[in-house]
């Protein structure tokens, strides 16, 4: 992963740090992760090669843009979307390191611009479609209300969910949104697929606390890190953006979240860039 000292060339994955936790409901911490997701990334307890075979450390096509610096008094979402809108607006991709998940809805906005067509994957715990919570309407728990009532997706899939509420479970309806819980098991994991660009969303706290304990909400009952890596590897459709949020170092135990976010990166670019070569949308 190169930092920019050069132009970037077109097609290529941009890995951008969006640590705003301002959103956050219950903990604040996320707006430590973006840095401490790098550390275990270039860990030398681990290497730079994905599960399929390609070494991410000789990628000519990776860089890294570094952190947004959030100032007081300023439009957050507003720069989050004209920063993602200018990198797409190149020819490239993005996966933004949260951060809490209200950054979502900035960043499908921009996305929206250049896919008409937009599926999203949501991978969560949590549906996040509150109208509002605590009177904020740019809650971590509402991107997705915002997202779907500016009709910004034409299909929003949710995974791994295991606390709808009587509101929510009114907004999926409402949206159209197709969630997946898990009390209903996971035969699903097989059979994700999607007609057209897919924008991948990844809550950490979709896993089991067993496995990402470093997360501001404990939900228990959740996926093994295996099988969201499956879903990466497996589901149908191109990959052309993604974000990774809710890792709150603060609750984290010896980096094993951080190093579980690490992973999915190296899983999410590497799938990124096998369906760059084998795919081409325009919209």
């Amino acid at each position: 992963m190169k930092p920019i000292k050069e132009n970037i060339q077109t097609n290529s994955i941009c890995i951008l740090g969006l640590g705003l936790d301002k959103n956050s409901s219950f903990q604040k911490g996320p707006a430590l992760a973006p840095n401490r997701i790098r550390e275990s990334y270039f860990s030398s307890s681990s290497n730079l090669w994905s599960e399929k075979g390609l070494d991410l450390g000789s990628l000519q096509d990776l860089y890294d843009l570094g952190d947004i610096h959030f100032k007081k008094d300023k439009d957050d979402f507003n720069l989050i979307s004209s920063s993602v809108k200018a990198v797409l607006d190149q020819g490239n991709h993005m996966i933004c390191l949260g951060g809490d998940h209200s950054i979502t809805f900035p960043i499908i906005k921009a996305y929206a611009q250049k896919y008409k067509a937009l599926n999203i994957l949501h991978l969560d715990a949590h549906p996040d479609l509150y109208d509002s919570l605590d009177k904020n309407i740019y809650s971590h728990a509402c991107p997705f209300a915002r997202i779907m009532e500016n009709k910004l997706a034409k299909r929003l899939v949710q995974a791994g969910i295991r606390t709808m509420n009587g509101h929510q479970q009114e907004q999926a309806k409402k949206f159209g949104v197709e969630v997946k819980e898990m009390k209903d098991g996971t035969d699903w994991i097989e059979l994700l697929e999607f007609d057209g660009p897919v924008y991948l969303s990844i809550d950490l706290d979709c896993l089991d606390p067993a496995f990402a304990p470093g997360v501001s909400h404990h939900e228990p009952g959740g996926m093994t890190t295996r099988q969201v890596i499956d879903i990466i590897h497996n589901l149908k459709g191109k990959i052309i953006g993604a974000d990774i949020v809710e890792y709150n170092p603060d609750r984290d135990f010896g980096s094993m979240t951080s190093m579980v976010a690490a992973k999915l990166l190296k899983e999410t670019i590497a799938r990124i860039h096998e369906d760059t070569i084998s795919f081409h949308f325009t919209g």
